[in-house]
């Protein structure tokens, strides 16, 4: 007994005051994250510091340029061709109206301008995910919009003069395109992807046919055949809108990628997922539009939102068939004599890029935020 007594007074009794341990450091705040990432060893301190050396290296004369040395303000060509160390934004502020609304009449400018609010008030309530009737939503988007800014805009009726689609243009034109080419290439996409992994074997070829064969050719070769030779096919007389056929061309072209995202999504759905919806007495809609189809959307929405981006820049293709989109609208502009300089040209496609950064780095962090609120992601 004396011997366990004194084995515990050696090995488990405290016999002096422990001394002051330091206080724990920050784990959070911009100092701790700097130390954990950019220097927590020596190679990362010489990475961090270099990278921020061709950081300073670009960044710095990219901001004079833009920015310090710009041109702000100018009646004509002469003070930028004066100041050629930096940008002319007097070429842009001069041309901003025909940048937004192409060769869209002066006094009618006020329909594309509606437009724009019709577009965001379907858009932005369909991104918040406490707005109430998405039901409806989604109706004005896929329906109602389409067909309510196709009359606004085209016109050709009492109180709105008609405005052919060859003089749409800018921004206004590239927004036009992408939304038509989104609407209607996800539904389309899912139907190819179910279409294909049907058990009915001549759906299965014609879906796996129509996606091979698109995917396989560029899209410029599908607007030229769209715009240029698929009116050799009409009989005489018969006229299809250039716009309209670009328009379906866009859609079905990225309807066939937007297909291949959807069928990895689906997938990727366990197998159990499947019998249990067959278990519970569902048919197949049933059991797609309830079960497989939200797990399936939810895995690939990074893929969809990068189908999405992708489709948004491939707008500017348009112009192989003469339709003049925004970065079009910006390069015929270097033609015109009064504002025709050496920075010029570089201010304007400076100018497009933004435009389209802005756009394609929104969608960007909007699916990171819907990936983030539905927790499609598998945490390791």
């Amino acid at each position: 007994m004396s011997d366990i007594q004194s084995q515990t007074d050696v090995f488990f009794v405290q016999r002096e005051v422990v001394p002051p341990s330091p206080p724990p450091t920050r784990t959070h705040g911009v100092i701790p994250w700097m130390r954990a990432n950019l220097f927590s060893s020596v190679g990362n301190t010489i990475l961090t510091i270099v990278g921020v050396a061709i950081a300073l290296w670009v960044l710095i004369p990219l901001i004079q340029w833009t920015l310090t040395n710009a041109t702000w303000d100018a009646p004509n060509r002469e003070a930028c061709a004066a100041n050629t160390a930096g940008a002319c934004w007097a070429f842009v502020k001069a041309n901003f109206g025909q940048f937004i609304y192409g060769r869209y009449p002066d006094p009618e400018r006020w329909r594309v301008n509606v437009f724009f609010v019709l577009m965001a008030a379907g858009v932005i309530p369909m991104a918040i995910p406490s707005a109430p009737y998405k039901g409806f939503n989604l109706l004005y988007i896929f329906i109602l919009f389409p067909l309510i800014s196709g009359v606004l805009l085209y016109g050709g009726m009492p109180g709105l003069p008609l405005v052919e689609t060859a003089v749409w243009g800018g921004l206004f034109l590239t927004l036009v395109v992408s939304y038509v080419g989104m609407a209607m290439s996800l539904p389309l996409g899912i139907i190819m992807a179910l279409g294909r992994r049907s058990n009915m074997p001549a759906v299965r070829a014609v879906c796996v046919f129509f996606i091979e064969v698109c995917r396989g050719v560029p899209l410029i070769t599908v607007l030229f055949m769209a715009g240029i030779l698929l009116p050799l096919f009409f009989p005489t007389g018969v006229s299809f809108d250039k716009l309209l056929r670009a328009l379906l061309g866009v859609a079905l072209f990225a309807s066939a990628y937007m297909a291949e995202v959807i069928r990895g999504g689906l997938q990727a759905v366990p197998k159990g997922q499947f019998e249990g919806a067959k278990a519970l007495g569902l048919g197949y809609w049933q059991m797609m539009r309830l079960i497989i189809l939200p797990q399936a959307i939810k895995i690939v929405i990074p893929g969809i939102v990068n189908t999405f981006i992708g489709l948004f820049k491939d707008t500017s293709l348009v112009y192989i068939i003469s339709i003049f989109e925004l970065l079009s609208t910006v390069r015929n502009s270097f033609t015109d004599p009064t504002w025709a300089t050496s920075t010029t040209p570089a201010s304007g496609l400076v100018f497009a890029a933004a435009v389209f950064w802005i756009f394609c780095f929104g969608m960007s962090q909007y699916s990171q935020y819907t990936e983030r609120r539905l927790a499609t992601g598998y945490k390791r």
